[in-house]
């Protein structure tokens, strides 16, 4: 969760700012400034002063200031004095936070590491600019538009910045390749790059399907429709659904999805705000799974559609919910931008689940502190241990269409409790996984050994050949490395955790995420409650 910056300023200055550049924006955005400025006097604001001060600061203040800077900050400053979820974008950031929902960016298409100051490509994005240029997996980009660029200067920002860019436009890349000794030179036209949210999808057990939604976008429904017909195909008629990590995202999507599951006028949610007249959404009865049996994987960062979700399976007594509490986000936000592309997200309303539970956890305005700390104060509560230890402010009690009580006001309580896994977490595991030591082996183990790994042909064959292979003391060699020194009898606890997890990333080098999944989840204890459950 987004940590707000410190006020700098005192909140009238705030408030005087945010309130100028939105004056300006709707000077620019609309002819009718007559009604512009009856919105401002209805609300007791002076325009002249408003004005004035914007003026005082940009000419008088002792010392020079980015009045673009000033504005970004008391916008922020401003919202941060609401909820939690009403936040500002400045217009730099806006697009990139739009791409997370939006079914597609513009750029090259490849997925990229920057290793010993160098950009590693770790995979390419089938069917995008890359792929059809002739990239491959290992490809070392040296130089950008005919400039070489490497060096410890380079992050991801300034490599983003220089592959994304309007569709049409090109770009020319210098490709050092293993075994060539010449740079590769490419002509890239950039093209739309897929955005995808459902992330895996198979057969895990007997009759029974696996889908890993990641957020709720744009194309997530069209995604999860062809991931469902993709397992009943193949004989599925059980199905877990993981939302585990899942933030959330557009509530339409959410809605949809379940409508697959639910027979004729079931009520999915509803949402209502002081001019936000209450909005009921029912299922239409034209889904295509009513009768697959279901199970949601939640944990505490599950939140906002995820909840919608998991609320409508739970209210309407439709599956089985496994894990730990969600989040707890029952607030609705719509964006608003402004003639300078930058946005609020502003709170309209809140949502309800089926039985009428609204599962926002407290939160007091303008104290981010307090709610950012609730993960923390669960875990010192013993909450990710013990489902016995949960505990939810709000005392109001509702009952599922079957007759069960659930709560509101503090997320989704699964159905089946699975306790937070940490058999082998370690201080010296933690440090591998902070340091970011165990991607980067993955990625230098996939790179050094690309050849060998490209004669397997699925992910359970390149599985059994890595599970003889010591990555565990190779990861352990190559951490000291990093400044990450081997800690001898924790890394005894940890041996076969960390052989699992890089074992899981350099599959997901080579076959991608439902390789990746796929290998993960075979020991993933949640994942193995919610095939149990289904069976039974």
């Amino acid at each position: 969760m987004k940590t707000w910056k410190k006020i700098v300023f005192p909140f009238a200055l705030a408030l005087t700012m945010a309130v100028g550049i939105i004056i300006g924006n709707f000077f620019a955005m609309r002819s009718n400034i007559g009604a512009t400025l009856g919105l401002f006097r209805s609300l007791g604001l002076d325009k002249n002063k408003v004005s004035q001060a914007i003026n005082l600061i940009a000419t008088r203040y002792v010392d020079s200031v980015d009045v673009n800077t000033l504005t970004d900050n008391a916008m922020s400053d401003l919202l941060a004095t609401l909820d939690p979820h009403s936040v500002y974008i400045p217009a730099k950031d806006l697009q990139s936070t739009n791409e997370q929902l939006e079914g597609s960016f513009s750029g090259v298409g490849i997925e990229f590491n920057i290793q010993r100051d160098t950009i590693l490509v770790v995979s390419v994005i089938s069917g995008g600019p890359a792929e059809k240029a002739g990239v491959l997996a290992g490809d070392r980009i040296v130089n950008v538009n005919d400039s070489a660029f490497v060096g410890k200067s380079i992050n991801n920002d300034r490599v983003m910045h220089k592959l994304r860019g309007a569709r049409g436009t090109v770009v020319k890349l210098g490709i050092k390749r293993a075994r060539r000794r010449k740079i590769l030179d490419y002509a890239i036209t950039r093209g739309d790059v897929p955005v995808t949210s459902v992330e895996a999808s198979y057969i895990i057990a007997p009759k029974t399907g696996y889908i890993k939604v990641s957020k709720f976008g744009d194309t997530t429904y069209s995604e999860f429709l062809t991931a469902l017909a993709k397992i009943r195909n193949q004989g599925a008629n059980r199905l877990i659904i993981d939302l585990r990590g899942n933030t959330g995202g557009f509530m339409e999507a959410a809605v949809k999805m379940v409508n697959e599951f639910l027979p004729k006028d079931q009520l999915i949610v509803y949402a209502a705000g002081r001019a936000y007249p209450r909005t009921d959404f029912y299922s239409d009865g034209r889904g295509s799974f009513p009768n697959m049996k279901i199970a949601v994987l939640m944990d505490e960062w599950s939140a906002s559609a995820s909840e919608i979700f998991a609320g409508a399976i739970q209210d309407n007594d439709r599956g089985l919910i496994i894990g730990l509490r969600s989040f707890g986000k029952g607030l609705v936000q719509q964006p608003f931008e402004f003639s300078d592309h930058s946005a609020v997200r502003l709170t309209i309303a809140r949502y309800y689940s089926p039985s009428g539970r609204c599962i926002q956890k407290p939160y007091q305005r303008g104290k981010d502190q307090n709610y950012e700390r609730d993960f923390v104060n669960r875990y010192l509560h013993g909450e990710f241990f013990s489902k016995d230890s949960i505990k939810i402010q709000s005392k109001e009690k509702f009952k599922t269409r079957g007759g069960r009580i659930v709560y509101g006001g503090g997320g989704i309580v699964p159905d089946i409790f699975v306790p937070l896994d940490t058999i082998g977490v370690t201080p010296y595991y933690r440090r591998l996984f902070d340091s970011g030591a165990l991607f980067q082996f993955a990625v230098h183990y996939s790179d050094q050994h690309r050849e060998k790994l490209k004669t397997f042909n699925n992910w359970k064959a390149m599985d059994e050949y890595l599970s003889r292979q010591p990555l565990a003391n190779m990861l352990a060699a190559y951490a000291e490395g990093k400044d990450v020194p081997k800690h001898y009898y924790y890394f005894m606890i940890s041996h076969q955790l960390i052989s699992q997890q890089v074992k899981a990333y350099i599959i997901r080098n080579m076959f991608g995420d439902e390789g990746f999944y796929s290998s993960l989840n075979q020991n993933d204890v949640t994942v193995k409650r919610a095939i149990q459950a289904l069976q039974r």
